[in-house]
């Protein structure tokens, strides 16, 4: 009985999502790069209010990601529960990566909150897969943005990596490799003006990835309203103590 309602559940969530679709949609995704062989163009706002409906449940999110449509998986990111998922599980799933949506759903709502995540962000930065090594840098930048607790140095740790990838031409990877410099250099004064030098030595690379890197980074990172945040964040964290 519990096989069947999981079953059954399972088919009404995929024809929901079906529903819920707009076939137009799926025509605009492709046109900003997100390709899956099965999506109903359901919007993202519809699928954090699924999500919130249907609350945590990792058993469902396990039966989500198989049936490969792009919304199902992304619902499985939203609804799993980070303290439940393996490390062979996030090795299964990164490898499923076919777009920079699931991708970056994956990373930013349910892979970063693991107790994996800052050693995959490494792991994966270094293989070759266009998907995965973007999945390393994703968590990076979320890593940034999430884990209040991490100390400047564990982010330290990343800019050699950043440095190292930024030479891929891959649209997909050197979009991730800058979203993970930006967010780590917005982290702190001195991570700023670690993020501020990485960037300045991958511009000397001969290479137009690493040039647009580091072009678009340190127009953000030197900009007075990053470096006014920076400060007021600071004022705040000093206030609190």
């Amino acid at each position: 009985m519990v096989r069947a309602s999981m079953r059954d559940e399972l088919s009404s969530i995929i024809k929901h999502l079906e529903a819920l679709g707009d076939p137009k949609a799926v025509e605009g995704m492709a046109r900003y790069g997100i390709v899956s062989a099965r999506a109903f163009g359901v919007s993202a706002g519809k699928l954090r209010e699924e999500a919130k409906n249907l609350g945590r449940n990792h058993d469902l999110a396990l039966k989500l990601w198989p049936t490969g449509i792009l919304e199902a998986r992304i619902l499985a990111a939203l609804i799993d529960d980070p303290s439940l998922v393996t490390e062979r599980q996030m090795e299964r799933w990164v490898k499923d990566f076919d777009n920079w949506a699931v991708c970056d759903a994956c990373c930013g709502n349910l892979f970063d909150r693991t107790r994996f995540a800052w050693d995959k962000s490494v792991e994966w930065s270094r293989r070759e897969a266009e998907f995965v090594k973007r999945a390393g840098f994703v968590l990076m930048a979320q890593l940034a943005v999430h884990d209040k607790n991490a100390s400047d140095e564990k982010f330290l740790g990343f800019l050699p990596l950043i440095r190292r990838e930024s030479s891929d031409n891959r649209n997909f990877v050197r979009k991730a490799v800058n979203w993970a410099l930006r967010q780590i250099g917005k982290r702190s004064a001195g991570l700023n003006r670690r993020a501020i030098q990485t960037a300045r030595a991958i511009r000397g690379r001969h290479s137009s990835s690493a040039r647009w890197i580091a072009a678009d980074a340190l127009r953000e990172l030197t900009s007075p309203a990053v470096r006014r945040r920076i400060r007021d964040r600071a004022k705040t964290a000093a206030g609190k103590r």
